[in-house]
């Protein structure tokens, strides 16, 4: 058998939840009508979905020696990832982040990356890091250099790479070149040079473009669908689902989790592509 599980490099945030009728403008001071903690990150959000999908997770992070570290940990082992790569760091705090939501369900958030900044790339060499992994995810929420050696450590054992380039940020040429997968939404790929997403014939565009310098591109254009280009240059589209929205929060990971879980049980793109639009139209439809 296949090696099955899936390892996520990434950031781990103590989200804070602030709801209000609407998002505050510049200078604004707005009311809200109630806040939460909310486990996050996309590397953490990302490997817990994984695991809903049935798929063995396994996360390589850190957090600070706080509360927001031990709540943190108890969410990753409570949703049954696998937490022993994830170091507690003293002397800095874990990451979080302040997101509101207004009445029809769209947010801004803010991050402060804490211990997601201070995790040892050397660490990653640790074979037992690597057993029985099939599948690597990455995304831009931890140093590049994190990345780049996670990629070098996988591509060195035959493991295909997914990153997932949120939030976007320019590329080294180093990283580029060892990434199997490039997935991004309609604002990551406009970043990252293709022309504007607004609908799925201009998404289609944006992976043409963009799989001059990936293998395979996934771009997603939320209520639109995706649009993607595999690894032999076949080119497909996925409508989305038609269901009604109750938060947008999120659902970028629940679509990775779900993309990533399809691809370590030997999916093809496209039938991974479909299960992740699924899981991403189930997750904006269902939150609290």
């Amino acid at each position: 058998m296949p090696p099955t599980t899936v390892l996520t490099v990434g950031s781990l945030h103590y989200d804070i939840m602030v709801k209000a009728d609407h998002l505050p403008r510049k200078d604004e001071t707005s009311v809200g009508s109630r806040w939460y903690p909310k486990f996050g990150g996309k590397g953490g959000n990302q490997a817990v979905a994984v695991a809903r999908a049935g798929v063995a997770s396994r996360m390589f992070g850190a957090v600070g020696e706080d509360d927001f570290g031990t709540f943190l940990r108890r969410a990753l082992r409570g949703a049954g990832v696998e937490d022993g790569f994830v170091t507690t760091l003293s002397g800095v705090g874990s990451g979080m982040s302040v997101a509101i939501m207004d009445a029809e369900g769209d947010y801004a958030a803010t991050i402060v990356s804490g211990a997601n900044l201070q995790s040892d790339p050397a660490a990653l060499a640790d074979p037992a890091l690597w057993h029985g992994i099939g599948l690597l995810i990455l995304q831009n929420e931890v140093p590049e250099a994190l990345n780049i050696a996670a990629a070098h450590q996988a591509k060195a054992r035959g493991i295909h790479t997914i990153l997932n380039a949120a939030p976007a940020r320019d590329l080294s040429d180093d990283l580029i070149g060892l990434i199997d997968l490039l997935v991004v939404n309609a604002v990551e790929a406009e970043m990252m040079g293709a022309k504007p997403v607004d609908s799925l014939s201009s998404a289609a565009d944006a992976a043409n473009q963009l799989s001059l310098r990936f293998p395979a591109v996934i771009v997603t254009a939320a209520s639109k669908g995706l649009a993607a280009v595999d690894a032999d240059g076949q080119g497909f589209t996925v409508p989305a689902e038609k269901v009604k929205l109750v938060s947008s929060h999120g659902a970028g990971d629940a679509f990775i989790g779900a993309l990533c879980a399809a691809l370590v049980q030997a999916k093809s793109l496209y039938e991974a592509a479909i299960a992740a639009s699924h899981a991403a139209a189930l997750h904006v439809s269902t939150q609290d």
